[in-house]
């Protein structure tokens, strides 16, 4: 949808906001991750197999974060391109009553 056709603003608010709930959701599991591996750093007991577990977790979802804020940015400056469009489109048809009036 980013790269062309023609999506209303119901389709991008609703895309929009599948985003920001990945996005989200993403960032919990980031933390959530992050706080196991400080404690399991905090252990001396704790099993090497773990902490690379959660190392290998968070080298999966760091990317995953990335790419979807950067769908979301993308997202965004396509609806102020389509906002943009439809706003012109307004202002020539406007533009062109008053010609023929």
């Amino acid at each position: 949808m980013l790269a062309g056709g023609s999506p209303t603003e119901a389709d991008l608010r609703e895309l929009t906001a599948e985003g920001q709930n990945r996005a989200r959701n993403l960032a919990a599991r980031i933390r959530a991750s992050e706080r196991r591996l400080r404690a399991l750093d905090a252990d001396p007991a704790s099993p090497i197999s773990a902490i690379a577990e959660e190392l290998r977790r968070l080298e999966a979802l760091r990317p995953q974060l990335r790419e979807v804020r950067q769908l979301l940015a993308d997202l965004d400056a396509r609806g102020r391109e389509l906002r943009t469009a439809w706003l012109l489109d307004q202002a020539d048809a406007a533009r062109a009553r008053g010609i023929r009036s």
